[in-house]
């Protein structure tokens, strides 16, 4: 986390990057105070929907421990993993007049649903052939009236590619081209702890037949194995 100082955290007793990590959010916190300062100032602040959210889950980078803070929140996998700690990620939006303050909703959607559902909300159309929705009934309080996606897709492509696939509550994954896919209900095991593919036969080949037209093949992201790992070197004496 590379920010000018520690601020309030620097007398604590943790490892520096655990500092500077908390520093950094004490600094995004206080950033977006002041946007929220300024859409005051300029009387905007009724008219102005904020949209506050992140693009991964927490990650070891710079010494970082993601369990020091319980960042994960007891989800399996990082930033580049197709776990659940690597993609569920909270959505936080503010409409004043519109969306009742503190309300949640456990519906999910994903990055792609954002422009249907901001061009719905300025009443512009939303392009063709795109594999988004709008999710603005749900901001609305209107469940009844949400669509819902059939299925999310995501694939990772750093040291090998990944897939992964959630369909209502069941997730699947799969760690690189030709292994077998693992399967969670996320309903009943959130974290991701016990593979049930072996007892679900039926989802994995809905899963599987879905996987056949979920991507479209890319010269620039082909699905390809991870690099092989280097045998360390024997020791040898002289």
């Amino acid at each position: 986390m590379e920010v000018p100082d520690q601020g309030i955290y620097e007398k604590e007793n943790w490892p520096a990057p655990e500092k500077n990590k908390a520093a950094m959010i004490s600094r995004l916190d206080l950033h977006v105070g002041k946007i929220m300062e300024t859409l005051q100032k300029y009387k905007l602040d009724g008219q102005t929907i904020v949209f506050f959210t992140s693009d991964n889950g927490p990650h070891k980078e710079g010494g970082n421990d993601p369990k020091f803070f319980d960042s994960q929140g007891g989800l399996r996998g990082i930033k580049r993993d197709l776990y659940e700690g690597g993609i569920r990620v909270p959505m936080i939006v503010r409409w004043p007049g519109k969306i009742k303050a503190g309300a949640a909703s456990d519906f999910p959607w994903a990055f792609w649903d954002f422009l249907p559902t901001a061009a719905e909300i300025i009443k512009a159309k939303s392009p063709k052939d795109i594999d988004g929705i709008s999710v603005l009934p749900t901001l609305l309080g209107k469940d009844a009236e949400q669509k819902q996606h059939d299925f999310f897709y995501w694939e990772f492509h750093e040291n090998g590619s990944k897939q992964a696939v959630r369909m209502g509550d069941w997730k699947a994954v799969r760690l690189a081209p030709g292994n077998p896919l693992e399967l969670y209900d996320l309903k009943t095991d959130l974290g991701e702890t016990n593979n049930i593919a072996g007892t679900n036969p039926e989802i994995i080949s809905r899963v599987e037949d879905y996987l056949k037209s979920a991507r479209t093949e890319s010269e620039a992201w082909p699905l390809k194995s991870p690099p092989a790992k280097k045998a360390a070197a024997a020791n040898s004496e002289p």
